[in-house]
Formats: C-alpha cells, structure tokens, sequence
C-alpha cells in the first residue's frame, strides 16, 4: 500500500506514483512504523547536525519543519519532490498525446485546396471518340468545382494543355495548383478501361491512383464512382449531403450521356457548323431522357453562342426556354442560373433579374469562371466598376488562361476609365493567343481613348482580318474617323451596311460610326432603331466612353431611362 505524505490518503494500487489529491509523490505507507531509520532522509537538528525520526509523527514533523539554515528552503520539507513530480506528469502527457496522434491518427495527404484536371487521353486510337475523353475530364471537373474551399481550374484553361505532356511540378507552377490529376481513356467495343493518377504538383509523388473497366452501358455510373474516389482523396471529411451533391447522377440512360458528351464536344470547338452539331445531340439526348436536366443547360449555351450575327429576339427564345426548363428540373444547376443571368443582362435589360440569376450561380458553384464572368460584365456595364474589376480577376484566377476573359477584363479597365492598365491586359492577352480578335478589337478601343489613330487603325485592321462582323468593322471606321480618314471611314460604314442585306447586323454598331462622323441625326436614328430590334450591344451605352459627347444630349438621356439603367 501507498500513502501521501501530505494528505495521509492511502492508495491500494502499487503502481500509483503521484497523490490524485495534491500530486505529491507517494510512499509506501504500511511500511514506515517498520521501516529502520536509514530508510527515511535525515532531518537537519537545530545545531545543524542530522537527526533521524524515530515514529511517523516525527517523521511527518520532519519533513514540514523549515530549514535552520536555509530560511524555508523547499529542499527541507520534501516540497522539491511535489516539483519533480508536475514536469514528470506533463511530460508524460506531451509524449501521449504525440504518440497518439503519431501512431492512432491516419497521416493527412488530403489537405489539397487546389487542381488541375488535365484533359483525359484518348489512347483507343479513334478520333470519334475524343469527345468520351473530353466529356469524362469536363464532367468531372464541374463535380469537384462543388467541393467546399476547393479551386478547380477551369476547363478552358486546362484544355490549353491537351495533346501535349506536361510535368506536374510545371503545371503547379503554372496554375498555381497544389495537385494535378492525369487520366487516360481506352475503349474497344463496348469495354471501356480509365486509369487516373493524382500527383502532388510540389513533389511530383502520386498520391493516389486507380484503374477501372466497365461497360460502354454503366459510363454514366463510372461518372459517378470516379467523381466519389477522387474527392474523397482531395478532402478526408466530406458530409453525406457534399457526396450526394458531388456524385449526383443527371441521366441513367447511358447513350444519352454519350450524346450530351458529344454535344459539349462540339459546342466547346465554337465554330458554327460545331454549334449546329451541338444543338442536335443535345436534343437527342433530350428525346432519349426528357428529364436530363444537363443537356437543357447544354442547348441553352449553345442557341446563345455568339459564333455569328442572328436575330436577338430568336437566340433569347430559345435560349431562355432551354434554362428554364433546366432549372424546373433541377433549380441547383449553377450554369442554368448563369445563362438565365446572361439572358436577362444582353437581351432583356433587366439589371436586377440578371444580378439575383449570377449571385444565385455564384452561390451555388464559386468556381464557376463563368458566373463571375457575366457578373463582372453586368457590374461594369451598370457603371459599378470596382465591383466589376474583382469578379474580373476572380474568373481569370479560376481560369488563368481563358482568352475571353483575359480580353473583356481588358475591356472592362478601359470602360473604367484605366485605360493603360487594360491595354496592358490586352497586351498579355495577346501574348497567350496573338489570333485573339476580341483582343484586337478591344486594343483599338483603349488606342482611340488615347488618341493613339496610328495604333488603333493597325489593331482595327489585325481585327477585321481575324473576325469580320459589323462590330469590328465599325471600331476601324471609328478609329478611321478619329484620325480625320473619313473617305476610308465612310468606306468602311458601307461594308456593314451591305452586311445588312444577307444577315442581321447591329444597329448600335453603326450608330457609333455615325457618331464619330459627327453626324448627330444618324447616329440617334440608328440608337433608336438598336431599341427597337432589342440590339444586345445596347447593354455598352451607359459606360462606352465613345458616346461622351453626347452624355447631355436629351434624346441621349431618354434612351438610357427607356433602358432602365440603375442610377
């Protein structure tokens, strides 16, 4: 038996070192009546000499009593071992507890904040079914786009990469991303095998990889199963809602993926014979699965896609009932919410409809490029430049590559006034795509601000050559006008004009050549007619520098009340 030299509390387990009371250090009790004096410490006499107790009231009374010579040194009264005592247990504790987690805790590799999935490799040696590959690495990327405090980069940005092989490390510097995922697609007849490798971008190690092989008729299921293996990789707790929300399943109908994969295919290439391919594997997906939530979105991007001058009334119709019809399916579908916010922006003008739309997207998918992106674009066209300017740089961080927003970030400077700091964005826009033509077009409205005619013709030119549509055309005859060329302007106001007769042109485009020939008449016949027609380049006329002069103009001023533009 133990016992507390303090408290006198008695403890019948030998293995006890230390009172629970007090934390002295314990004795064994029953043994000191017969324990012979050499046992116990001496107690230092009065003459400083050493005496030795004889019973335990003695032996107590010696261990209180302060030292003679040490004026109440602890050493005297055993106080120095209640001390030895405390840093012994904490030790004890810190050494627990770092073994404990050391060797109970399984090690972290899932504190990953941000990726890059790279486009999948199509290694079945067929061309036609490039779009499986590029349908799995998008699909999957807008899955992990849900993940909480997760960066994603965007699928335009990654796509920059495909065909070629790239390293890790460099793709992590690049994107700034702590992990890439690599993925290769093989299908031979009805079998499809995938491989995925994730790779930490800062030391090239994998973290984890797999392989599966399924049918050709559970690609929809495989989707589903790749999206929860990968995630659970990229983050340890993820709550039963976030996994039923990651791996939601839109179609059980596997040729309706395959035709929604197609459509995304042809839709991402842009070019109109693409557009139209597009639109019809949408709707095939559609009659196959009237409840696929996804391939709406797809045919409402894809009736809004700007690949050529259409009639606006008709793109709105069709567009908005595609979202529409999405969000009745689903209402969390962020990219529906963002069509349904770029439809009320371009084509309605109704500023508050289209900024409850992109927040809602928004809030929805914070990784979502877009979103911020049309949302940058109603703040700055509304006049809320500030505003505008961070949403701006939010979308390209989330798509550090994308041209369209690197170009309208550009633009969006210019409109706000910062005009050096946007054509220096033009500038490294061009540098990551010298074709870009919305760059180009951009460039020579921030040289027209600056008067800088030399530098605006040459841009207006570089423009007209890359796209040749009434817009470009009009920002050269402005440029022209400006630097007192009108013949050549002029020259270039009949090539949109003749325009007219084949196509839809833009009314607001040829309102602003007029405006820079300084004829006041035609350019507000021509406003008034882009009003009528529901001209989506009317959205530009609150911030658009190029129409100052005529700010205090009351035929001017009407227009922009008829628009509803916010104060």
């Amino acid at each position: 038996m133990k016992r507390c030299p303090e408290c006198g509390r008695d403890y019948n387990d030998d293995s006890m070192s230390f009172c629970l009371d007090d934390g002295s250090e314990l004795l064994f009790g029953p043994a000191l009546m017969d324990e012979p004096a050499t046992a116990i410490l001496p107690a230092p006499s009065a003459a400083g000499g050493l005496t030795h107790p004889t019973d335990e009231s003695e032996l107590k009374t010696a261990m209180l009593r302060p030292s003679a010579t040490g004026g109440g040194s602890d050493s005297a009264r055993g106080f120095d071992k209640r001390l030895l005592g405390f840093p012994i247990l904490f030790a004890i504790i810190v050494l627990g507890g770092f073994l404990g987690y050391r060797y109970f805790s399984t090690p972290s590799t899932k504190q990953i904040d941000s990726i890059a999935v790279m486009p999948f490799v199509n290694e079945s040696g067929n061309a036609d079914v490039e779009y499986l590959s590029d349908g799995m690495t998008e699909t999957l990327i807008n899955s992990l786009s849900k993940i909480p405090n997760l960066s994603v980069k965007a699928r335009s940005t990654v796509f920059s990469y495909k065909g070629q092989i790239s390293d890790p490390a460099d793709i992590g510097r690049r994107l700034a991303v702590q992990a890439v995922l690599n993925g290769r697609v093989v299908q031979r007849g009805d079998d499809i095998t995938l491989y995925l490798s994730l790779v930490d971008a800062r030391t090239g190690d994998q973290i984890w990889g797999d392989s599966y092989e399924r049918k050709l008729a559970d690609l929809a299921l495989l989707q589903k199963e790749v999206t929860r293996d990968v995630s659970r990789n990229l983050r340890e707790h993820l709550s039963g809602a976030d996994v039923s929300r990651l791996t939601k399943n839109y179609t059980d109908d596997a040729e309706a993926y395959q035709f929604y994969a197609r459509g995304r295919h042809h839709l991402l290439k842009a070019t109109h014979p693409d557009i139209l391919a597009s639109i019809r594997n949408f709707q095939q997906a559609i009659e196959l699965d009237p409840g696929y939530a996804l391939a709406y979105v797809g045919l409402a991007d894809a009736f809004r896609a700007p690949v050529a001058e259409t009639d606006p009334a008709e793109a709105l119709a069709r567009s908005k009932a595609a979202a529409q019809k999405a969000i009745e399916l689903d209402d969390t579908l962020a990219d529906a919410h963002a069509v349904m916010g770029w439809i009320a922006f371009w084509y309605e003008w109704d500023w508050e409809a289209s900024e409850r739309n992109l927040r809602r997207a928004i809030e929805l998918d914070g990784n979502n490029a877009e979103a911020h992106l049309f949302y940058s674009h109603l703040l700055s066209n509304t006049g809320r430049h500030a505003e505008a300017l961070l949403e701006a740089r939010r979308a390209r961080e989330l798509d550090p590559l994308n041209i369209r927003i690197n170009a309208l970030e550009g633009q969006y400077l210019i409109h706000a006034g910062q005009v050096d700091e946007g054509l220096a964005r033009l500038q490294a826009t061009k540098e990551l795509d010298p074709n870009s033509w919305m760059a180009h077009l951009f460039s020579t409205s921030g040289y027209i601000e600056k008067s800088m005619f030399a530098e605006a013709i040459a841009e207006g030119h570089k423009t007209v050559e890359l796209s040749p549509h009434s817009r470009s055309f009009s920002f050269l005859a402005v440029a022209l006008a400006k630097a007192g060329r009108q013949a050549e302007a002029r020259k270039e106001l009949q090539t949109i004009l003749n325009m007219s007769r084949e196509r839809w042109i833009s009314p607001y485009s040829v309102a602003l050549v007029y405006n820079a020939l300084g004829d006041r008449e035609q350019t507000l016949s021509w406003l008034e007619r882009a009003l009528t027609e529901r001209d989506p380049r009317m959205v530009f006329l609150k911030v658009e520098p190029k129409w100052n002069n005529l700010r205090s103009d009351p035929q001017f001023q009407n227009l922009l009340k008829r628009l509803n533009f916010p104060a």
